[in-house]
């Protein structure tokens, strides 16, 4: 039962062959999928275990967990990927901290006939499908329009990611770079901090680039954490509503900072809609469905999905789940 790749004509005739005798949404009976994240325990994950439980609760019939490393560790992230495909789970749907580092995992499963669902890798290879819940280069642009909305269009500002091999965050900050353009008295320093997600760590990089460049004005961040360790340094050094943070962030646990002045705004996507868009994508996907232009996930946010050529021979599906809030907004949007 090899599947070593998907082209969006071909979808469902590849499905079904793997699933022959297979009858519709029945063929998922007893099914496995497993959701594997950068980092468990974080609040961000936290939220799109949520998601995966109320999909596992809404499919009773199917096995269908969330697991991931204790660290941001993309070398213990690929070996829980491999341990599971020993295992022989029917699905993975990965949101892969390093997506080079996964590519020949995901090829060994795929050729052992495992769905293969990604989300923020829209440059995997070895996928079937990779679900953004919007477009990253629109979504890297809008943090620093607002950025640069809060800045005036002036002063130096700076940049994390959570590792330089998370694709998603190196696109986010690249839009934010290329938007800035627009505005000649920005002007980027020390851009691409590695954060790993660790609010502690990148607490303490702020502080080094808060003593570093005294007269910066902005950061653009990427990571779930980061907004919370660049809050704490900026709120601790009196400087809250002096210096602009917009990034990346969940609204609970950046209430006090966006009340604060400490976070100016953040920009998100519900993780727990994201991991039942995942969750439903290898659904169709193991009950034959052909992934098409404009269907429907049945999650909010993912109602009439784009359907793209994606880096390998798979598919590329963007929702419409951007959110951006600030200090006057957030509070329509807690979870």
């Amino acid at each position: 039962m090899a599947f070593k790749g998907l082209k969006i004509g071909l979808l469902a005739a590849t499905t079904a062959a793997m699933l022959a005798g297979a009858q519709g949404v029945a063929a998922q009976e007893g099914k496995s999928i497993t959701t594997v994240v950068k980092i468990s325990g974080i609040p961000w994950f936290d939220r799109m275990k949520t998601g995966v439980e109320k999909y596992a609760q809404e499919h009773s019939d199917m096995k269908i967990e969330q697991v991931g490393p204790a660290t941001a560790d993309s070398a213990q992230q690929l070996q829980i990927v491999q341990d599971l495909v020993a295992r022989g789970v029917d699905a993975l749907a990965v949101v892969p901290m390093d997506p080079a580092i996964l590519e020949g995992v995901l090829k060994r499963a795929m050729d052992r006939g495992i769905v293969v669902v990604t989300h923020e890798a829209d440059n995997q290879k070895n996928t079937m499908a990779d679900v953004e819940a919007f477009d990253n280069a629109e979504y890297g642009a809008a943090l620093n329009e607002r950025l640069a909305k809060c800045m005036d269009g002036k002063g130096k500002w700076t940049t994390f990611v959570g590792s330089l091999g998370s694709r998603t965050h190196m696109q986010w900050v690249g839009a934010g770079e290329e938007n800035a353009k627009k505005y000649p008295d920005m002007e980027l320093v020390d851009p691409n901090n590695e954060s790993f997600d660790d609010a502690q760590g990148t607490y303490e990089k702020a502080k080094e680039i808060l003593r570093k460049h005294p007269d910066i004005k902005g950061f653009q961040t990427s990571a779930g954490n980061d907004v919370l360790g660049v809050g704490r340094a900026i709120e601790e050094a009196g400087l809250a509503g002096k210096v602009c943070l917009v990034g990346t962030g969940l609204p609970n646990p950046s209430a006090a900072y966006l009340d604060s002045g400490a976070i100016t705004a953040i920009g998100f996507w519900d993780p727990q809609k994201a991991g039942m868009a995942m969750n439903s994508l290898a659904t169709k996907i193991l009950a034959g469905e052909e992934i098409t232009d404009g269907m429907d996930l049945g999650v909010d946010g993912y109602h009439s999905v784009s359907v793209r050529p994606g880096a390998g021979d798979g598919v590329l599906v963007v929702g419409n789940g951007m959110v951006l809030v600030d200090k006057d907004t957030y509070k329509e949007t807690l979870f």
